[in-house]
């Protein structure tokens, strides 16, 4: 099944969803990653509200102030290392101060009331280290974790059964394995306050997802790239649908 100009099927009110500009420093990069993002959002019902990272602070808290969930995108950046006291590595690409700033700003308003979070590959690299976790800087492993064309799945990944992340999938019975995606040089290491790790790839144990802990947020974030293969993938398609489903009983009064 594809996804095309059809929406899919949901119901009641749009709920809008912030979601910062991928990269401040590269506009042909933010202008090629940001429109999937987009274009997912909608289908699924969602209002997306794109924050440039130009803006100053009080006019992204202004904005974000309507919006009832957050989605952190990918980016061309890596994330300062000095921010988890770490030296930087040679292979570290340059950190974005503003994306940074934005994404701080909006994880903070989600935080303070309970707002939904979705973080997707550099998004989840963010949401790790503003909870106070790390990040492996450069992954050294045989395993291949840089898909370079949105059609080619990188490796499998285990899911835990009892996690938002395997509900939001919607996973069949006994569907062990799941094929991503990935294209990422860094993950998590030490997983942030109030996170846990929902999936591993199996040949090196590189984390591939973690959630928050508490039953009644819904904080997800994900390494791979289900914006990249909404169209042709029911499990991206469920894991935005879940995503923009739990906005919606978010912007309920």
């Amino acid at each position: 099944m594809t996804v095309q100009s059809k929406k899919l099927e949901t119901s009641g009110v749009k709920p809008k969803i912030a979601i910062p500009e991928p990269c401040s420093y590269d506009a042909e990069y933010s202008n090629r990653a940001l429109p999937p993002y987009v274009r997912a959002v909608e289908a699924c019902g969602g209002d997306p509200v794109v924050i440039a990272l130009t803006l100053p602070p009080e006019e992204i808290a202004r904005r974000i102030t309507a919006c009832s969930a957050v989605l952190l995108p990918g980016s061309k950046a890596d994330i300062d290392p000095e921010k988890y006291n770490m030296q930087r590595h040679a292979k570290t690409a340059p950190a974005d101060p503003l994306r940074d700033a934005a994404d701080e700003l909006l994880l903070q308003d989600a935080y303070n009331l309970h707002k939904p979070v979705l973080g997707i590959c550099y998004g989840l690299q963010s949401l790790n280290v503003w909870r106070t976790g790390t990040l492996v800087q450069h992954i050294e492993s045989c395993v291949n974790h840089e898909a370079k064309r949105e059609t080619e799945i990188a490796h499998d990944v285990l899911v835990v059964r009892d996690s938002l992340l395997a509900s939001s999938l919607k996973r069949g019975p006994g569907q062990e394995a799941v094929p991503v995606n990935s294209s990422h040089h860094q993950a998590a290491d030490v997983v942030g306050d109030g996170l846990r790790v929902v999936a591993r790839c199996p040949d090196d144990g590189t984390i591939e997802a973690v959630e928050g802990t508490l039953t009644d947020h819904y904080v997800l974030a994900v390494q791979w790239h289900p914006e990249r293969s909404f169209e042709r993938d029911e499990l991206s398609r469920n894991l935005f649908q879940s995503f923009v489903d739990a906005a919606r009983r978010q912007s309920k009064p």
